[in-house]
């Protein structure tokens, strides 16, 4: 088990404002030995999806969690549902070519589409509210993004992007620290919690209640390819044997496979959630738009459904996360916010992400029967959903949308598994300073 858990209470979500406003109903534990078609390590989004569309191809699937369901970054996460990936369509445009750049983008407008989809038919409340704004907290920042936007509308016909002016973004956010912005009308903000037990919840019930077999608190220890090729998956009180094995744990993979451990990055990222405000919530986001910033450390915010200001700020690349995670986070949330100085934080948790170098994600066919998709770089909302769909129809025999995401370029991080993390932290440090210019 990854020594990103070292901050975690085995078993038992964040002790976040999601966890104390969503039912999580329980699954049991592994105790038995079962053979499935498909066997998938990692009950989040990604594995999620994958179970549910597995599922409704008839397929039997087995998903084993060392935790609860939605207890990584799929329950933890700011709750931004986002267009595209995290590097710009004219960057990879240049790297990939244009035709795989519109591909990716189609499949990235797809994602939303799939999580609106399956919410709107399965009626999981998710609290989505319409609107992210990219705020700019450098001027020279703001010529290049209104440019970016207009060739988004010209060469991808995606006319959701709104330019703001700085005065047109103090509208939207009550702050003085912000010279300009975009706002994506077709991207919006959920509630991460419910959208994993909803997914979960459609998995079980899928093919008339015959759907997914969900078993929580069941660590991997070992897996095994055997001699005619099936994976053997064993935990400490029970056996999995699948035809095929997807690997979906993210930040959490730790060395269950090497192949992805040297091209994913764990990092820890911090939310408070402030008493609720009443009508001075209206007041500092109006609309109730969520917001990420510029930054290299990105900061992000939303007023949730209960009129709180939820504030995503602070990265640390260690295995363990800070003593008062109240106070690492409300530097930047006073910064943003002068006027909440002394305001009280109800909740305070942190969740550990991946990246990858290039940022985009690593989406691979590892051997004959072995899939894994992460690295989602901070777009993990839609694009695990996704990606754990892609995977789920390339099982079952549609590769198109698996061949477009999978193989994209995420090299080696340097150094072996002890020096990779420390590597990081300098290099991520370094370029944090960069905010401050």
């Amino acid at each position: 088990m990854s020594a990103f858990l070292n901050s975690d209470k085995v078993g038992e979500h964040a002790p976040s404002l999601y966890a104390a406003s969503c039912d999580t109903p329980a699954h049991p534990v592994l105790c038995d030995d079962i053979i499935t078609d498909v066997c998938i390590i990692g009950a989040g989004y990604t594995g999620l999806s994958a179970a549910l569309h597995c599922a409704h191809q008839g397929l039997s699937v087995v998903v084993l969690d060392a935790h609860r369901v939605g207890w990584g970054a799929s329950g933890r996460n700011g709750g931004q549902l986002g267009s595209g990936f995290n590097m710009a369509q004219s960057t990879m445009e240049k790297k990939l070519g244009i035709a795989r750049a519109k591909s990716l983008w189609n499949i990235a407008q797809s994602a939303k589409a799939t999580i609106h989809q399956l919410c709107s038919e399965h009626h999981i409340d998710i609290e989505y509210h319409p609107g992210i704004i990219s705020a700019f907290h450098r001027p020279r920042y703001v010529k290049a993004a209104h440019e970016y936007a207009h060739s988004l509308a010209r060469d991808y016909g995606y006319d959701e992007l709104e330019v703001l002016s700085k005065e047109q973004i103090r509208q939207h956010i009550d702050s003085p620290v912000y010279y300009g912005g975009v706002l994506d009308h077709g991207a919006g903000h959920i509630h991460p919690l419910k959208l994993a037990y909803g997914l979960a919840k459609q998995a079980s019930c899928a093919n008339n209640g015959t759907g997914a077999r969900i078993f929580e608190k069941s660590q991997v220890l070992s897996i095994e390819t055997t001699s005619n090729g099936e994976e053997l998956v064993r935990t400490d009180s029970g056996s999995v044997l699948a035809k095929n094995l997807v690997l979906a744990c993210n930040g959490y993979a730790g060395s269950l496979d090497a192949r992805i451990q040297q091209r994913v990055m764990p990092i820890n990222n911090f939310i408070v959630a402030t008493e609720p405000l009443g009508d001075a919530a209206q007041a500092l986001i109006p609309q109730r738009r969520a917001v990420f910033d510029s930054r290299f450390v990105v900061n992000y915010f939303r007023i949730t459904r209960d009129n709180r200001l939820l504030f995503g700020g602070g990265e640390t690349y260690r295995y363990q996360f800070p003593s008062d995670i109240r106070r690492v986070v409300s530097k930047p949330l006073t910064h943003v916010f002068p006027q909440l100085k002394g305001i009280e934080l109800e909740y305070a948790w942190g969740g550990t992400l991946a990246i990858t170098r290039s940022r985009l994600p690593l989406v691979v066919k590892l051997d004959n029967s072995r899939y894994s998709a992460s690295g989602y770089s901070g777009h993990g909302v839609a694009l695990a959903v996704e990606s754990g769909k892609a995977i789920a129809e390339a099982i079952g025999g549609d590769t198109t949308n698996f061949n477009t995401l999978k193989d994209l370029p995420c090299p080696q991080f340097p150094g072996g598994a002890l020096a990779r993390p420390a590597l990081l932290a300098g290099a991520m440090t370094w370029y944090s300073l960069l905010d401050r210019f």
